[in-house]
């Protein structure tokens, strides 16, 4: 074989001769390396043969006996021959784990960066080349994680192995909800065990500092995505050495929109011999709902995982088998890479709460229900600066049409945008009426970006609308009035000193108003939004730039779309308790929870009680509970599984959180006494909080000093994504693009052979020569009949069929790849809806209701509990949107051609199409797999399928399995099929068109080839009953 040079490579290690190539056997290159591995990689695992070389110099690829002599031309001067050299360095790194370890060689590797497939290549069988010679192996990785009555306390333990002769290096990774302080962190080497030591932050960073001027790491945790940060350190392993890495951390889960979430990232990045993850859950006060949801699961990991569940207790566990981990069984990645997520609420009372007690320590959840929301007076207070161009105004206009449609005829509201001048809508606050709605949505939907920005003003106008209302005596008596302000930008016009408008907007609500804050994006100064909202009794959010910005709007305004109490107290005897954390609240929202906790003293009472009082609409209420001290520590104490000793620990997690907090709006003075305490707290406790940091030891002859920081959100803008593993967990925005290629006909019945995936169909079948056969297809449609037959119970015959044998197939329990052909090449069309015949195992009708305008009520079964609504397109098969809502659980799914929406308790989430998706909650199933097929099923439910169709006739499609379980009510556009269905007789001339009638209705059915996609794109070719509607 002889080898051709590639014009222009030149550098250190230019090929200086050329010699014949055999396998095994690399040419000398000048200065000549020493090469210390190579691999011939066979053809049918490439498509071509190659030998690849490498040394700690040079990387050389050889392409050699090319199969596909076409496909070479745009990589080498002449087929089957290739040289290729470039001088960029290549870091190895094994499959890492974010809970696992990473791996480099001694020394500087170079690969070619101009044919970027052979990296792949390279990439593909690195677990059979590269792995062993050079090999960190996660052998072992296990997450622990123990729910104590909301306190979650989370071990995770990777154990690796350096397979390799030389020295290696071993990373550890982890990411961690941002709400968690990690607690602990150690590794074991040989037998040692080296921990993290908790310092002062000031201590901890002069240690720090030495080390960085000695040219050693950077600090240890960085933030990543919306709501994770991620932990790293490193340590070199000797030859065959096992290291043990273990880090804790705990957090408080609190209660948003009905729920509480436990967030636990799985990124192994390799095939894992034993990989177990369990979450404990231990509520007293009941288990009401739990939902498992995953965004990487597979069906075979589906298998893996285990839930079980009583009144007080849920275990979940995710135990998956080598096998079960595998992407495909070709393929020797994992498919582990995403989020398990957990969520639950635990049942309540319309009385003070629920008191518990654990070694000498208490926590006091309140959440009452059956509570009436109370009427509010919002302004909104919109950027419309130059910065907001774009898709961010557009988000913005979307999500507050919406939020406008939200409100309640009881509240009142008014809008305010704002760029280098601030300007109202109206000139007061007007009731939320239908007329008052429309007007502002169409005003919203005008809404334009140019300009400074101007948020002095704009706030000041807001609370100046307020004050004038209320001297008008137009605010109802005990309503709430909240400004919600909106801004991607720091202050550029007016007043621009960001302590001077937190002076002004402190002063002129002066305790009566609430100000929420959205900072979108990370243009704007966290900070600077936060003290301008804790100021004044409100909070801060950071909407993050991505397709779902809408949706983060519209989710933060349902946290405080519904306030329940204002001016809320609770109030212990003093002779019980001391220590409590913070005890008087502004507002309760529906959906959340007030915690107060604190210390029980010595000689207390046997029982303890409480009082919560509170302002409703009408009056003001007190609420009352108590709690018998001895019967809830023996509760605590009973079941072995639990973390004991969590409520000590949940109430100095509380108060640093507090104190933190506190510190942000609180004087120079009193700012210092509240962050004294709080890093008091935090080295007591071990906590790495904004105030200390976590020194990572490791052995003597490594360097000394890796510092583990918390991040904080207000300092952190654009560079706060690590590059090593960017995860953004909430915005779910892979983009999968189809390929192209054919169909293939498919007669049920048995396994379907491998195709290309595609997007859409071209009838045509390849000859000997390549040219497009003639092909026909047969299928058995059943026996002829007279007049009108019925369908439906079993055992009845089927619809009549063709008597053309040339038009069907004898026989239903094969598989065909048969070539679809005629005289004109046209696409197969994917019907709108398929849907399987009543008491038949075979037939579907293909609908496509073109002709029905407005939104369509496709289906709609009472005792189901399901309705499906839709958008048809005019004149062409799909919907624009499909809307299927449950009622029990009561969660609504909406999907357009972009994206599904599903909306469980007023909580949105979005995901795009081919997106994984895996949830699991009581009486109902949700997946969505990489082909972007959309199953909501249940085991005494119908199930519904939903695909973003992008082939021709692109929209969406939707298809209906386990039809036998809808109830005589079922009715709609599409259920109608499942009522009394009778068949005309075959016309004279033509038997494969038939007449249908539904319902006293009649409908012309015709025999066609449609597209069956009911097991995702590219979809199968069949003959089914087409009907228009």
């Amino acid at each position: 074989m002889e080898l051709v040079g590639m014009p222009g490579v030149k550098g250190p290690g230019a090929w200086k001769s050329f010699v014949p190539c055999r396998r095994g056997i690399v040419p000398p290159l000048q200065p000549e390396p020493t090469f210390f591995w190579c691999t011939f990689l066979p053809p049918a695992k490439v498509h071509r043969t190659f030998v690849i070389c490498l040394s700690e110099d040079t990387v050389v690829f050889l392409a050699c006996r090319s199969q596909f002599p076409r496909t070479c031309h745009h990589v080498g001067e002449v087929a089957n021959k290739l040289l290729i050299y470039s001088p960029l360095a290549l870091k190895f790194r094994s499959r890492l784990a974010v809970t696992g370890a990473t791996m480099k060689p001694p020394g500087p590797v170079y690969t070619c960066s101009k044919v970027l497939v052979l990296l792949s290549l390279l990439a593909i069988h690195q677990t059979t080349t590269a792995q062993q010679v050079n090999d960190i192996d996660i052998y072992s990785l296990t997450v622990d994680s123990r729910v104590s009555s909301r306190f979650a306390h989370t071990v995770v333990t990777s154990r690796v192995v350096n397979r390799a002769d030389t020295v290696q290096e071993a990373t550890f990774q982890m990411e961690l909800p941002k709400k968690a302080f990690i607690t602990n962190f150690s590794m074991i080497i040989d037998g040692v065990t080296y921990p993290g030591i908790i310092k002062e932050k000031d201590e901890a960073q002069a240690q720090y500092s030495t080390a960085v001027a000695r040219g050693r790491s950077a600090g240890l945790v960085k933030a990543s995505g919306r709501n994770m940060e991620q932990f790293q350190v490193s340590v070199s392993a000797a030859p065959n050495a096992k290291i043990t890495f273990e880090l804790v951390y705990e957090e408080l889960l609190k209660r948003r929109l009905g729920v509480y979430e436990l967030l636990l990232k799985v990124r192994p990045q390799q095939l894992v011999k034993h990989l177990q993850m369990d979450i404990h859950i231990f509520e007293p006060q009941g288990i009401s709902f739990l939902e498992t949801e995953s965004t990487f699961m597979t069906n075979e990991l589906g298998d893996a995982l285990i839930t079980s569940q009583n009144k007080t207790k849920a275990h979940i566990q995710l135990k998956p088998t080598l096998s079960q981990q595998q992407k495909s069984p070709e393929q020797q990645e994992t498919a582990l890479d995403g989020y398990l997520i957990i969520r639950y609420d635990v049942d309540r009372a319309d009385s003070g709460g629920s008191i518990q007690i654990e070694n000498g320590y208490f926590v006091h959840y309140f959440a009452p229900e059956g509570l009436t929301t109370m009427p509010k007076n919002v302004v909104f207070v919109i950027d419309q600066s130059g910065s907001m161009s774009g898709r961010k105004i557009q988000q913005t206009q979307e999500a507050l049409i919406k939020i406008l449609d939200d409100l309640s005829p009881r509240d009142q509201f008014n809008l305010i945008t704002f760029s280098s001048e601030a300007t109202q809508w109206s000139p007061s606050l007007v009731p939320a009426s239908a007329e008052n709605v429309n007007k502002a949505r169409s005003f919203a939907a005008g809404i334009h970006a140019l300009g400074g920005t101007n948020i002095n003003d704009a706030v000041l106008m807001a609370v100046q609308l307020l004050d004038r209302s209320n001297r008008e005596e137009r605010l109802p008596t005990r309503s709430v009035s909240l400004i919600i302000l909106l801004t991607d930008g720091d202050p550029t016009v007016g007043e621009t000193n960001p302590r001077n408008i937190q002076k002004n907007v402190r002063e002129a609500v002066s305790g009566r108003y609430s100000l929420f804050c959205l900072g979108f994006g990370f243009d704007v100064s966290y900070a600077f939004l936060e003290k301008l909202a804790l100021d004044t009794g409100g909070l801060a959010r950071r909407i993050y730039e991505d397709s779902d910005s809408a949706l983060q709007l519209q989710d933060f305004y349902q946290e405080v779309a519904n306030p329940l109490l204002t001016t809320v107290t609770f109030e212990y005897p003093s002779n019980a308790v001391e220590e409590v954390t913070q005890d008087n609240f502004r507002f309760l929202f529906k959906g959340s929870e007030m915690v107060v906790a604190g210390k029980l003293r010595d000689q207390g009472p046997d029982v303890l009680t409480a009082k919560v009082s509170g302002h409703l609409t009408t009056q003001n209420v007190t609420f009352q509970t108590e709690s018998s001290v001895a019967e809830q520590e023996a509760e605590f104490q009973s079941p072995k599984y639990i973390f004991h000793n969590f409520m000590e620990r949940l109430w100095a997690y509380l108060t640093i959180q507090q104190l933190l907090e506190g510190s942000v709006s609180a004087s120079d003075a009193e700012r210092q006494v509240l962050q004294t305490r709080a890093l008091n707290l935090s080295l007591a406790y071990s906590f790495v909080t904004p105030l200390t940091s976590m020194v990572v030891t490791k052995p003597e002859d490594q360097e000394q000093s890796q510092v583990a920081e918390k991040p904080v959100e207000g300092e952190t803008r654009n560079s706060n994504i690590l590059a090593l593993s960017v995860s953004h967990p909430d915005s779910r925005s892979r983009n999968v693009h189809p390929g192209r290629a054919f169909f293939r006909h498919h007669v049920q019945g048995a396994p379907r052979a491998k195709t290309p995936k595609t997007g859409y169909l071209h009838s045509s079948a390849r000859g000997s020569s390549g040219q497009a056969g003639i092909s026909g297809f047969r299928t058995n449609f059943g026996t002829g009949g007279f007049g009108f037959r019925k369908l439906g119970p079993p055992g009845l015959p089927a619809p009549p069929a063709p008597s053309n044998p040339d038009s069907a197939v004898s026989g239903v329990n094969e598989t065909k790849e048969t070539f679809m052909t005629a005289q004109t090449p046209a696409f197969i069309q994917a019907p709108s809806a398929i849907l399987p015949l009543p008491g038949q195992s075979v037939e579907r009708l293909c609908v496509d209701p073109r002709h029905l305008q407005g939104p369509v009520n496709l289906l709609s079964d009472s005792e189901q509990g399901v309705e499906v609504t839709g958008q048809s397109q005019m004149e062409k098969a799909g919907f624009s949107w499909i809307e299927v809502t449950f009622k029990n659980p009561p969660v609504r799914v909406h999907a357009s051609p972009k994206q599904v929406v599903v909306t469980r308790n007023r909580r949105s989430s979005a995901y795009k199409w081919k997106e994984t998706l895996f949830s699991v909650m009581p009486s109902l199933k949700m997946t969505m797999d990489k082909t972007g097929l959309l199953l909501l099923s249940d085991p005494d439910k119908v199930t519904i399928g939903l695909l973003a169709w992008d082939g021709p006739g692109e929209g969406l499609r939707i298809f209906l399995r386990d039809t036998d379980r809808f109830s005589s009510h079922v009715g709609g556009t599409l259920g109608q099929f499942y009522q009394e269905v009778l068949w005309g007789s075959p016309a004279p001339s033509d038997d494969s068109r038939r007449m249908l009638r539904v319902q006293g209705t009649d409908h012309s059915a015709t025999r066609k080839r449609k597209l069956d996609y009911q097991e995702g794109p590219p979809g199968v070719e069949i003959s089914c009953w087409s009907v228009e509607l």
